[in-house]
């Protein structure tokens, strides 16, 4: 038997890590780079990345059993097959994202039912609370400073604002970073509707945000109406907040 063979599954192992999460991170951005509809084809992605992340287990496993057969299970094979065991763990944060994002969506996705309670204070200490702006349509769009598609919508949030503001419209944007990043941010990027921190009473259905930008729309009864996705074009969203507008509901 040849050194190579005595240590391939010590090896194997040894690698399994960095394999794993190498081919995971290959595989997701691929499948995100040919999707078409990522809101629509989030869980394939996800599970399919997660199992390609188990193979390098396969693979030690399956050497293991070899050096079993071959009365060869040395101690540094047990050490190879335990590395790649613990390497599974991995796998766990694309099926953490998958159940993340599954809630994101359901929350998205929520129509009618009355919004949850904001009560916050934005990033220079000033109260905001949604009950203020009863009979306004108000657009919660959850933000971060690291997300380049959050920083492309920024300006035209601002337009959109600025534009709807005297028909009744208003926008919070909500973060979960620390004040002194968004202050930060605000010097390279100006918007004038309040940017809202964690600091108060702000819902989970907020909050908890797997994918950034999250678009909510709350229509002039306080009730939640599904947003257009941030993969759509903003027009798209402009259109959804003018039919909102446009329907004075129960407010008159």
């Amino acid at each position: 038997m040849s050194k190579f063979s005595s240590y391939r599954t010590l090896i194997a192992g040894i690698l399994s890590p960095a394999l794993g999460a190498g081919l995971g991170i290959l595989v997701y951005t691929s499948l995100t780079r040919a999707s078409s509809d990522r809101d629509a084809d989030f869980v394939f992605r996800l599970s399919m990345t997660a199992l390609v992340m188990v193979v390098p287990f396969v693979i030690t496993l399956l050497l293991a059993l070899g050096d079993r057969r071959r009365a060869a299970f040395s101690k540094s094979a047990k050490v190879g097959l335990t590395l790649a065991v613990l390497s599974l763990a991995l796998a766990w944060v694309p099926i953490r994202g998958a159940l993340s994002r599954q809630r994101q969506a359901t929350n998205l996705a929520l129509s009618g039912v009355k919004a949850p309670v904001l009560d916050t204070v934005d990033i220079y200490g000033k109260r905001h609370r949604l009950a203020d702006h009863d009979g306004k349509v108000v657009l919660v769009n959850v933000w971060a400073t690291w997300c380049g598609p959050c920083r492309r919508e920024m300006p035209e949030l601002e337009r959109l604002y600025q534009s709807r503001k005297d028909d009744g419209f208003m926008i919070f944007g909500l973060s979960t970073e620390e004040v002194e990043t968004q202050l930060t941010f605000t010097e390279e990027v100006t918007v004038s509707y309040p940017l809202l921190t964690i600091q108060g009473e702000v819902p989970e259905i907020f909050s908890a945000t797997a994918r950034y930008p999250a678009n909510f729309l709350i229509d002039r009864d306080g009730n939640l109406r599904p947003a257009p996705s941030v993969d759509q074009p903003f027009a798209n969203l402009e259109a959804a907040v003018d039919a909102l507008l446009a329907d004075k509901g129960a407010s008159e």
